[in-house]
């Protein structure tokens, strides 16, 4: 698997899975672009591995549009939690995780894709949850705004496959990264408790959900597209 001579950006690069992701693809030779709302991390982590790290807001869209010309391959990991049953959020929060969760991947999509069009390929790999497809308690937001980023990966998949544009999702269970911890931290939960759910008896880790992004991002997967991968340890079949 090579991405020598590819383009890649990915959002949310800053730590956890984006960081693994940058990672993972430089690695195999890919020209990444780490692109975050915080500068800091994303430059320490290009001088690193050889990346351009950019501070990018996906909530704006005139940030987006010119930081997506030139993609080969566009990885969309920003997003953002809430710990709040539909009565306790407040339109403040509902609207907030929609517009980095939803709005964020959907701009950085819009404008990535006429390149990809117009050069007749190009790989896009939507970053979602299992929180899409099963309900999780005082995540409603959340749930409702990973659903959105499942429905338009398939929305985009059919819509560009005759243009040789490949649009697929990942949909992982629960990861130990920094955001991970953090939700941890604001609900009261422990590390401990959320390993002794999954089936498998651990987190996940950032390398193996980038290791699966890299594949659909590759010619590997040349025949996938539409597509919403799980990666949860069993968590869901349970």
């Amino acid at each position: 698997m090579s991405f020598r001579g590819k383009r890649a950006l990915v959002t949310g690069a800053g730590s956890g899975i984006g960081a693994a992701v940058a990672r993972t693809l430089a690695a195999e030779g890919a020209d990444v672009v780490l692109a975050d709302i915080a500068l800091q991390p994303v430059e320490t982590l290009a001088a690193e591995i050889g990346g351009l790290g950019i501070e990018l807001d996906v909530r704006d869209e005139e940030q987006v549009a010119p930081a997506m010309a030139n993609l080969d391959v566009l990885v969309n990991v920003a997003g953002i939690g809430s710990t709040t049953t539909a009565p306790d959020t407040t339109l403040e929060v509902w609207e907030d995780v929609f517009a980095v969760n939803a709005r964020g991947t959907f701009l950085c999509c819009k404008h990535a894709i006429p390149g990809m069009v117009e050069r007749r390929g190009g790989a896009i790999v939507n970053v979602a949850s299992v929180a899409a497809l099963v309900g999780l308690r005082n995540r409603a937001a959340y749930c409702a705004s990973k659903g959105a980023v499942v429905s338009l990966t398939r929305a985009l998949a059919v819509d560009h496959v005759a243009d040789g544009v490949r649009v697929n999702a990942v949909c992982p269970g629960t990861v130990d990264s920094p955001w991970v911890r953090r939700l941890v931290d604001e609900v009261g939960e422990s590390l401990d408790a959320l390993r002794a759910r999954q089936p498998m008896g651990r987190l996940g880790l950032p390398e193996e959900i980038a290791a699966a992004v890299a594949y659909l991002a590759s010619d590997a997967a040349a025949f996938v597209t539409g597509t919403a991968l799980v990666i949860d340890g069993g968590l869901t079949a349970a």
